[in-house]
């Protein structure tokens, strides 16, 4: 397993104990930190592994994360339509 790899699960498992944790601000600070430290991981995990890799990763991330990624998807619906 590589270190890139390996990271990119340690942040998986942190994300999911963040998320059992109730917070105030429904996550969402969690969830830029997150987005912050997951988006340079995932293109180095995406680079050492190949892209396959990447989109597995890329698609585990939007399920833990998919409150931004829904409202990234409306923001830009809005914005061309």
């Amino acid at each position: 397993m590589t270190l890139p790899l390996a990271l990119c699960l340690v942040w998986l498992i942190a994300a999911n104990v963040i998320a059992m944790f109730p917070s105030r601000d429904r996550h969402w600070r969690a969830a830029s930190v997150l987005i912050a430290v997951g988006v340079p991981l995932l293109g180095w995990a995406t680079y050492v592994g190949g892209p396959v890799v990447g989109l597995l990763l890329l698609a585990a991330g939007a399920s833990v994360l998919r409150w931004p990624v829904i409202f990234l998807w409306r923001w830009l619906r809005r914005q061309v339509g």
